[in-house]
């Protein structure tokens, strides 16, 4: 042994010494190349995974060295993310990831050779590979479904990943969350906005391997029938989808439509129960004379009986009814616990009840009413079992739906044997319904059963007497091991009854796994997620434990019955019918069209395009769809037809240039780059750009300007002095390095103007016109931007030697920069005289505000008239309403200068005389009324001026506060091209307003009552017109409005300086309108033709903007101290109390005797109403409450506050006025009648204290009431206080126990309030039930119409219907 072992240890220490040398050799090998590692440069690389959302805000780090070959880096970040290598792309980070190519994960180059920057960040976007998603590693462990092999699933979500911070995703249905497939293999559905009952349900028999199968069996014959209004159809395609979809969730419109619904339907919530009922119903029909005919009854269908059994003599009548479902009580009536269990629900449905008392059964064989057992068998158990959980419930307390969330628990395998009947069933085979629900009464059949002796012992309705002991357990036992059920969807609810949301919860055949199919989202659970449905609290609240228990929870219940013969499973794909394999094939061709068109979506650039039409030159805009690869040659073609410009300009003379539209800025030209992607020139295909397109045109003979980037463009305008013109803008490109000096000389060129006379003025972007008078200083410095605007002038007039805010340019500039245009509306009809006219217009014309002769314009109209011809046409007119007006005055009224009927231009001969005409109560009279020949016209003019304010929800709002939203109320002009203004000013270029110090006017300053009144006087202290203070431009020309703008209307296009005030602006607008400014309203018109009145007269139109539109409409215009208040007719007894009457002027310090005065003739003439002047009385209006009554002696703002577009109440008196004090009281009083079921009329009572006392004695006096019987309460709401005659009696809080009314609960402090009284000895009316329905839709009806609240009712749902046919119009029947 020793020989032999010294033999072996030579070898063996050989052996050991050279593994010991080539470990040292590895190791020293190592070494090197570590110490050459170290000193070779790393790389680091961040890669972003943008396959999946959850996702795509993870970052993967790897550090490598820079000889690390692409090869190693694709293995190296699939082990990372724990993808399958090669599923996958890689491209750069820094552009867009549709426009990248990928890099090539095959080659052997080094990612420094590849373009990797060491020392710096890589960032590197993880993408799909050929449009699908990377495909995860496969776990070792892990069964998935049958045939989950062959689809497609992925990205799973990567467990305890970087980022992750917790399993649960919000549900948001993004892109991608459509996209991607859920991990489970399983596919969702999409809820079109409440569909959710809808997708439930369909998932379940989805999952039901028998209901499936069928339907795939069944056969679609195109040719009897449109495959879109064909359910079965529908659902087979969409069965199919769900089985091979690669998507996460698909669409049911298909399904739905196929039902007749609209899109409204899908906003209709609905019972999943009341669903599975109704499209079985439809399912049955469409399946007529198929082989399908019968299948919901062979799955669905069970039986049961129905008896009632005679306790005296054993009598039993019965009949046999089927079921689709078993409706079980979560609570019994009446009961404030709930069933534990579906077990002891179930039990308690069978337990019958003892019919006995006044609910005794007439018995056929006793001949007389006996007492009886009443109650259910079941029969016949189906194949597959629906419980319905009947959570939903009516409160009779509060009136209202409510949801049941009791406990409820349910057990995975049901045995149904202990609530079978044993005995055989009936020969009756006509069922009396083809429900489950609980029947009231009984319905006899012809065929008796057996006579059975008075057993008490008898219970659950299971017959025991007719078989023997040992023949019922042996049947029992049979039936037992028959009749179990297996547990696989449970459809629960979450919410209350008002709403919520319905999912379901299902355990699939293949696999015993349970999944959760909520919407678009599938994910596994468990059975401690099934026993969360159960409803319920943690503990126990008693009574309230409803309340108080979360409102998730189940609602319906389906098994299956185990049995090994009849359990199926889902057909496999090579046993799928010839017609479902056509079917899939064709689905997948759709999906994969879709997939592809897709793509295309994806690689589609989607930017703003506008161009300045050649001809209209108007800026259209459109939006440009290229798709990435297309070049930019053919990009321009399709631009080109986009903005329809075959007819305008040949294509050879358009190109695409980079364009910002917000500061109107050229960026750059692509010269050169015709056959460039444009995916390259965009940078890549975004949701979003930073910048436009401009498809810019040009003449034949023109030549296309080079922009280059780092250019900024400047619009250069010329003016001259000479015409105080401004010309259209030339477009310069320049550099911001560039000189002064170097820009002078560049603009010369462009307008061939000397550069050493030139002033240039630059508008700068915060409202300044700044002289760049130093040739030195670089444009940057003098503030240039992207987009500029400059002018220039180059003359060699003495105005280049004034100081610069005193020449004639600076005042030209300002006075460009702060005009507008407006388009003025004339009254058709203007009252006035030809020498009144001409005394205006010399007016005018002496304070040099118009310009004359006034030119013509090019309009929408050829031939356009001058204002001279409108005035002279104006004045024949006005001429002939004058003179008719002076004979109508002279047969009315001898005196017409003391008339309160007479005209107010009869008393007014020019505006200086407006102070003096106004200065009695007379005149003020006169001032209130603008009298036209016609008495209709008057009316209407008054009354359209009243309706437009009347009609609006703020009426006479004044500019200033309009103002701050003025931006956004431009209404342009439809032909958007620009105007050539006579001044020479281009409307494209009117800009913001620019106040300078130098046309600062000092504004005046009003006492209280005005700035109260929102209003100001047209004239200052000294009787000076505020328009004559300072020069302000406005030139006025005739237009032309376009058709629908009234016809016969006279318009006026008015170019005006917006810094001059409103009083100013009607100053000038009185030669056009005829008659003085005082006795005309301007109103602005805003988006949707709504108008308001403008009233601040020495406010500016700094709040107006270029093409805003005017409407003039005569009526008197308020002065200092004035409001303009609306009044209201009060009609206490009718059905709409208050009635508007007209608008008034009333002056602060007048009293309310001399307002009424001033009405007076204003009511005859507008109104028809002829009255005194105490046979009505003013009182205050609150919303439509009735308040203060005004007595005579009140005067304005001293003891009555009034404000702007005030609103008074005008009351017709039957008699004398009683009101003489202000310590009365008024009070409206009305008689309830309980034993006539009526309300009388309302009467006025005047109270000359608060005394509780006083009031009944006056009740009993007027109504003949004893005192000690009257009883009264206040009225609630808005006047009239409205209420059913049903609830009067019992809901007013009668008789309160209080000795005055200005106290609680009563707070009778003020004049009218409403006060029901009634006779407390009068008994109320008893009414049948179709009395009170009858009355109870005539009072519903009646406060419907007058706008008050309607006791409870429950809101109508709409009945959920499938229609057959397709058309639900023609369904109107039904209800």
């Amino acid at each position: 042994m020793v020989p032999s072992e010294e033999n072996q240890l030579v070898p063996k220490e050989d052996m050991f010494w050279s593994c010991r040398q080539s470990i040292f050799a590895e190791m020293k090998k190592k070494f090197a190349q570590a110490e050459c590692a170290a000193e070779e440069p790393r790389v680091l690389c961040i890669i972003q995974d943008t396959t999946n959302s959850r996702t795509v805000n993870e970052r993967v780090t790897l550090n490598l060295p820079a000889s690390t070959p692409l090869r190693r880096l694709f293995a190296d970040v699939a082990a990372k993310v724990g993808y399958e290598n090669g599923s996958f792309d890689l491209v750069w980070g820094n552009g867009d990831t549709a426009t990248q190519t990928p890099i090539d994960q095959n080659s052997d180059k080094t990612i420094l050779d590849a373009g990797f920057e060491p020392g710096k960040k890589n960032f590197l976007h993880l993408t799909d590979k050929d449009g699908e998603q990377p495909h995860v590693m496969q776990e070792e462990s892990g069964s998935t479904e049958d045939g989950a092999q062959e689809r497609f699933i992925g990205p799973l979500p990567r467990e305890g990943s970087i980022g992750c911070t917790h399993d649960y995703v919000s549900q948001s249905y993004s892109y991608s969350s459509v996209l991607s497939k859920s991990e489970t293999g399983y596919v969702g559905l999409v809820n079109q906005a409440m569909t959710c009952y809808l997708n439930s349900l369909l998932q379940t028999l989805f999952m039901t391997p028998e209901f499936r199968n069928a339907l795939y069996k069944w056969e679609f014959e195109e040719s009897e029938e449109d495959p879109e209004r064909s359910i079965p159809y529908q659902l087979q395609r969409l069965f199919v989808l769900l089985q091979t979809s690669k998507k996460r969730a698909i669409e049911t419109t298909d399904v739905t439509r196929s039902f007749g619904w609209d899109s409204s339907e899908a906003w209709q919530q609905h019972d999943v129960q009341e669903l599975c009922r109704v499209m079985f119903d439809a399912l049955e029909q469409k399946w007529k004379q198929t082989e399908q005919a019968d299948l919901i009854n062979q799955l669905y269908q069970g039986k049961l009986k129905d008896y009632v059994r005679c306790l005296e003599c054993g009598y039993e009548g019965w009949r046999i009814d089927t079921y689709l479902d078993i409706p079980l009580v979560i609570r019994p009536y009446g009961s404030s616990q709930a069933f534990a269990s579906v077990e002891e629900a179930l039990h308690a449905f069978i337990q019958p009840e003892i019919l006995d008392g006044p609910n005794q059964y007439f018995c056929e064989r006793c001949k007389k009413k006996c007492d009886a057992r009443k109650g259910l068998r079941f029969l016949h158990f189906p194949y597959l079992l629906t419980l319905q959980l009947k959570r939903f419930d009516f409160d009779y307390t509060t009136m209202h739906r409510i949801k049941l969330n009791d406990r409820m628990t349910f057990p995975e395998e049901l045995d149904m044997s202990v609530f079978i009947d044993v005995e055989d069933e009936s020969p009756q085979t006509e069922s009396c319904t083809d429900s489950g629900a609980e029947n009231e009464g009984s319905c006899h059949s012809d065929q008796m059963s057996n006579d059975f002796s008075n057993d008490d012992g008898v219970d659950e309705g299971i017959c025991l007497e007719s078989n023997s002991a040992a023949e019922r357990i042996s049947k029992a036992g049979s039936e037992k091991s028959s009749l179990l059920y297996e547990l696989f969807s449970v459809m629960v609810h979450s919410g209350s009854a008002a709403g919520g949301h319905y999912y379901a919860c299902i355990k699939s055949f293949s696999d015993d796994q349970w999944y959760s199919f909520n919407d678009q989202h599938v994910s596994k659970i468990t059975q401690e997620d099934i026993k969360k449905t159960y409803g319920g609290s943690s503990g126990s609240r008693g009574y309230y434990s409803s309340a108080f228990a979360s409102s998730t929870n189940a609602y319906m219940l389906i098994y299956r019955l185990k049995d090994p013969t009849r359990n199926a499973k889902f057909l496999e794909a090579h046993e799928y019918p010839e017609h479902i394999k056509q079917l899939v094939q064709k689905e997948r061709e759709l999906e994969e069209q879709e997939k592809r068109q897709r793509e295309i979506e994806r690689n589609t650039c989607k930017i703003k395009l506008f161009c300045m039409h050649p001809t209209k030159q108007i800026m259209m805009e459109n939006k440009l769809e290229v798709h990435k690869d297309r070049t930019l040659k053919e990009a321009v073609e399709i631009a080109y037809k986009l903005m329809d410009l075959e007819e305008a300009v040949p294509l050879s003379c358009c190109r695409l240039v980079k364009y910002d539209e917000f500061h109107d800025y050229l960026e750059r030209s692509y010269e050169g780059e015709e056959d460039t992607p444009m995916g390259l020139l965009l940078g890549g295909v975004k949701s979003t750009y930073m910048f436009d397109l401009l498809l810019e045109t040009r003449r034949p003979d023109q030549v296309f300007q080079c922009y280059k980037p780092g250019e900024v463009m400047v619009k250069v305008h010329v003016v001259d002095l000479k015409t105080e013109s401004v010309a259209p803008p030339i477009s310069v490109r320049a550099y911001l390095n560039q000189t002064v000096s170097e820009f002078k000389q560049l603009i010369s060129k462009a307008t061939h103007l000397p550069a050493e006379t030139m002033r240039v003025v630059l508008e700068r972007c915060y409202n300044d016109l700044r002289l760049l008078n130093v040739s030195s200083k670089t444009l940057k410095a003098e503030g240039f931007f992207r987009s500029n605007k400059v002018f220039i002038e180059s003359s060699e007039s003495l105005d280049r030697h004034v100081t610069y805010t005193d020449s004639q340019l600076w005042k030209l500039l300002d006075r460009h920069a702060n005009t507008i245009r407006l388009y003025v509306s004339l009254p058709e009809q203007a009252p006035g005289s030809q020498l009144r006219r001409a005394l205006y217009q010399k007016s005018a014309g002496a304070a040099g505000n118009l310009e004359e002769p006034c030119e013509r314009v090019k309009g929408p109209v050829g031939n356009m008239k001058s204002v001279e011809a409108i005035l002279e046409e104006s004045t024949e007119k006005l001429k002939s309403l004058s003179l008719q007006q002076q004979q109508q005055q002279e047969g009315d009224n001898g005196d017409s200068s003391k008339s309160t009927e007479a005209s107010d231009f009869e008393n007014i001969e020019s505006p200086l005389n407006e102070i003096d005409s106004s200065a009695s109560a007379e005149n003020r009279e006169l001032d209130n009324q603008i009298q036209i020949s016609d008495a209709e016209n008057l009316q209407s003019e008054e009354r359209s001026d009243s309706d437009v304010n009347n009609d609006r929800s703020t009426s006479s709002v004044d500019s200033d506060i309009l103002s701050s939203s003025h931006s956004s109320d431009t209404l342009c002009n439809v032909d958007n091209a620009p105007l050539p203004l006579a001044n020479g000013l281009d409307s494209h270029s009117i800009t913001s307003s620019r106040r300078s110090k130098a046309n600062q006017g000092k504004k005046e300053t009003w006492d209280t009552a005005e700035e109260d009144s929102g209003t100001d006087s047209e004239y200052d202290e000294s009787g000076k017109s505020r328009g004559e203070a300072q020069y302000m431009y406005f030139k006025s020309e005739p237009y032309t409005a376009e058709e629908g703008s009234g016809e016969g209307q006279k318009w006026l296009m008015v170019h005006v300086d917006k810094r001059i005030t409103l009083s100013a602006f009607k100053q000038h607008l009185e030669p056009f309108v005829g008659v003085p400014s005082s006795h005309f309203k301007v109103f602005r018109v805003y988006a949707s033709n709504q108008e308001f009145e403008s009233v601040r007269l020495n406010e500016t139109l700094s709040s107006f903007s270029d093409d805003n539109k005017i409407t003039i409409r005569l009526g008197r215009a308020l002065k200092k101290g004035e409001y303009r208040v609306k009044v209201y007719q009060l009609l206490v007894n009718e059905p709409e109390p208050c009635k508007f009457l007209l608008d008034a002027v009333f002056a602060k310090g007048m009293t309310v005797r001399q307002s009424k005065e001033e009405l007076l003739p204003q009511l005859r003439e507008q109104c028809g109403l002829d009255l005194t002047i105490d046979r009505f009385r003013l009182r205050k209006k609150t919303w439509k409450n009735p308040g203060t009554v005004f007595l005579d002696y009140h005067i304005y703002e001293e003891d009555i506050n009034i404000s702007s577009n005030w609103e008074v109440f005008l009351e017709i008196l039957d008699g004398v006025e009683k009101m003489k004090s202000m310590s009365q009281l008024a009070v409206l009083s009305r008689r309830w009648r309980p034993s006539e079921m009526k309300l009388d009329s309302f009467q006025e009572v005047v109270l000359e204290s608060s005394s509780v006392e006083e009031l009944k004695e006056k009740l009993s006096e007027i109504s003949g009431i004893p005192l000690e019987n009257i009883e009264f309460a206040k009225g609630r709401g808005t006047f009239p206080c409205d209420i059913s005659i049903l609830e009067i009696h019992q809901d007013l809080d009668w008789n309160p126990k209080v000795s005055t009314l200005n106290v609680w609960p009563l707070y009778i402090c003020d004049d009218g309030a409403v006060i029901f009284y009634r006779d407390k000895t009068e008994e109320l009316m008893e009414l049948t039930d179709e009395q009170r329905n009858e009355l109870m839709k005539k009072e519903s009806s009646r406060l419907q119409k007058t706008g008050h609240r309607v006791t409870y009712s429950p809101r109508k749902e709409k009945a959920l219907k499938i229609y057959l046919d397709g058309a639900p119009n023609k369904d109107l029947t039904q209800d």
